[in-house]
């Protein structure tokens, strides 16, 4: 059993005068375990355990009496028993490698990694334990950012994950044991924002590391989980704009739920304020936080030629996980960032995804629309994807609802939006895309060819009269600019008055809101924004772009302030999406700022061939996507 040594544990473990080899030491933890088996005597034993389980300031005298101790038990992992020395097993896998310097924690990795590597029974159990090391004691937590805490935490989870690979490499089922544990000790949603941050940084660790091989998808699926998890947390009455200097009747809407779009002059601001349950403005904080995290992550994976394998993990997880959950507000953009590192490769596939769930007859029609909505946000918003991509996808979506019209009684003349409301989705998506693309893509002269060999005439000026069923804003804007474009004209009149929505929208729209889902409109979390912001592509840059092709500033494309208003009404602007009869402040200025806005034609009538760009007035107004919960 060892070989048998006089004194007490505490004297054999002094680190006075008298040193012992680790053998020696060993062979004394031996003996010790052994009495407890036998029934012998076990005041060591409950010494031993006692000193794994010392809390408090440690002098120099305890640090190395428990450096001591644990080399030991490293040497005796053979003698120990999961049901006889089970209160040192608790003491072994409750130590907190936060509180230790680095010779504790050297000793202390190395005997989990014994533990694990010695017996099938203790796998979990060492799993687990460095798990809970990904985060320390809240004391800690919240000095992370501080020097010291910096080098703690290097310290610590460079250690924490070397003993994790070495498991995993010993033990060929530990990726498996794995990934339960990791699901298990992710924080709460409402937790502590620093403990959840840390945490999926591990994770990422873990997916970009050598074990990432077993364990990356399940990693990156669980991050994309969790986004969305705090993501639906936040509801659109909750997002508003703090600013000082805003008028009574603006704070007056912000109290009414408008989702204030277009912060342009917002930069160093916070882009969400305190919501009226104070708990949502920190679910923002912390989606935020994990937003940048995942981007600063994606961002590291297109560096290290890793991208386009998670990316299929990522198209996975939107698929599953996104695409149908229509209260998501933000945390599709790790997608959209994402497509933006390789738009050739990733950017293209993402956009094919959509729109073979849209064109699939056979899916569900809720997934279709929701799918049609992403894509024309996407295409619209995305700055990185070139015009030959955005006019070969609108091809396809031609071609669908040219099919469909096909199929539909050419003498069906009552309107049943929601009947057809793929069709009208698909519809809407068209103008939506080409109101925001239609000047860029018409002064490439192969684009503007596909462009006008589309069949629009056949699908817009059908029996099914989707220029009647989609939001009149879209098709207001539309028409304006492909008729300045001769793309299309209508001798119909439409009268919309700048009205937002129509019975006839809200009706293929569903209770959902599907017609007036935009997915990507702009981005409103304030740290996380310097990712989405250089790629993003705002209303008013393609107006000023289409301007300045033709030599046109800013200012004189948009004219001056008096005549924006000119042909428009002042009290019908527009409409709340949450009260129809409630409209927007009167102030140009401070709405500009506010809104998202669907471009109004900055195009004129062709003149020999040419398309000759005139300023116009003030865009229409477009009001931002509404939850469609």
């Amino acid at each position: 059993m060892g070989m048998e040594l006089e004194g007490s544990m505490e004297e054999y473990i002094d680190t006075g005068d008298i040193e012992y080899n680790d053998s020696e030491v060993a062979a004394h933890i031996r003996d010790i375990l052994s009495k407890v088996v036998q029934g012998g005597d076990t005041s060591d034993y409950y010494d031993l355990v006692g000193k794994l389980s010392q809390s408090g300031h440690m002098t120099p005298d305890d640090v190395a009496s428990l450096v001591t101790s644990l080399k030991g038990l490293s040497g005796a992992v053979a003698s120990i028993n999961i049901v006889r020395h089970e209160s040192l097993l608790q003491a072994i896998f409750g130590m907190n490698m936060w509180k230790y310097n680095p010779d504790v924690m050297d000793v202390l990795v190395n005997l989990i990694i014994r533990l694990a590597t010695s017996s099938g029974e203790f796998v979990d159990s060492s799993l687990e334990m460095l798990i809970k090391n990904f985060t320390p004691h809240q004391s800690l937590l919240e000095n992370l950012h501080k020097p010291r805490g910096i080098v703690k935490k290097e310290q610590v989870l460079d250690r924490v994950h070397s003993a994790l690979i070495n498991i995993t490499e010993l033990v060929p089922l530990a990726p498996l044991r794995l990934l339960p544990i990791l699901s298990q000790r992710m924080p709460n949603i409402f937790g502590s924002e620093r403990a959840m941050a840390i945490y999926v940084e591990n994770m990422l660790r873990l997916e970009s590391g050598p074990i990432g091989e077993f364990v990356g998808s399940t990693m990156l699926l669980a991050v994309v989980d969790r986004l969305v998890e705090l993501d639906v947390e936040i509801g659109w009455d909750d997002i508003t704009e703090n600013k000082s200097d805003e008028s009574e009747s603006d704070k007056n809407e912000s109290d009414k739920g408008i989702f204030e779009m277009e912060p342009e002059d917002m930069d160093g601001g916070d882009y969400y304020g305190l919501s009226k349950p104070e708990k949502v403005n920190a679910v923002a904080e912390k989606l935020d936080y994990l937003m940048e995290l995942i981007c600063q992550h994606l961002k590291s994976c297109a560096e290290n030629g890793r991208l386009l394998k998670v990316f299929e993990t990522l198209l996975q997880s939107f698929h599953v996980t996104v695409l149908n959950t229509q209260r998501s507000k933000f945390a599709q953009f790790f997608m959209f960032y994402a497509c933006s590192l390789d738009p050739e490769e990733c950017g293209v596939s993402f956009s094919i995804m959509l729109t073979d769930v849209f064109c699939c007859n056979t899916g569900i029609p809720l997934t279709r629309m929701s799918s049609i909505a992403y894509l024309a946000s996407y295409l619209s918003r995305a700055k990185f994807l070139e015009g030959q991509i955005i006019a070969s996808t609108l091809q396809r979506l031609v071609n669908w609802c040219v099919d469909y019209c096909r199929l539909v009684d050419a003498e069906e003349r009552t309107l049943n939006p929601q009947a057809h409301r793929v069709f009208y989705s698909g519809c809407q998506a068209i103008m939506y895309v080409l109101c925001f693309r239609m000047g860029e893509m018409l002064s490439d002269s192969d684009l503007k060819s596909q462009i006008f060999g589309f069949p629009l005439q056949l699908i817009l000026k059908h029996p099914l009269n989707p220029l009647k069923v989609c939001l009149p804003l879209i098709v207001e804007e539309f028409l304006k600019q492909a008729k300045a474009a001769s793309l299309f004209t209508t001798s119909e009149n439409f009268h919309f008055t700048n009205l937002l929505e129509s019975d006839l929208s809200k009706a293929f729209g569903g209770v959902e809101r599907l017609d007036m889902f935009f997915p990507f409109d702009p981005y409103l979390l304030s740290k996380s924004n310097r990712f989405i912001k250089p790629i993003f592509r705002r209303w008013s840059n393609a107006a000023n772009m289409d301007a300045d092709k033709e030599g046109f500033s800013a200012e004189e494309q948009l004219g001056e302030e008096v005549d924006y208003l000119s042909d428009e009404s002042d009290e019908d602007m527009g409409r709340s999406f949450n009260d129809g009869d409630d409209l927007y402040p009167d102030d140009f200025e401070d709405s500009m700022n506010k809104m998202s806005i669907t471009p109004k034609s900055s195009l004129k009538c062709s003149m020999g061939g040419e398309h000759k760009i005139i300023p116009k007035k003030m865009p229409a107004i477009i009001r931002p996507s509404t939850s469609p919960l």
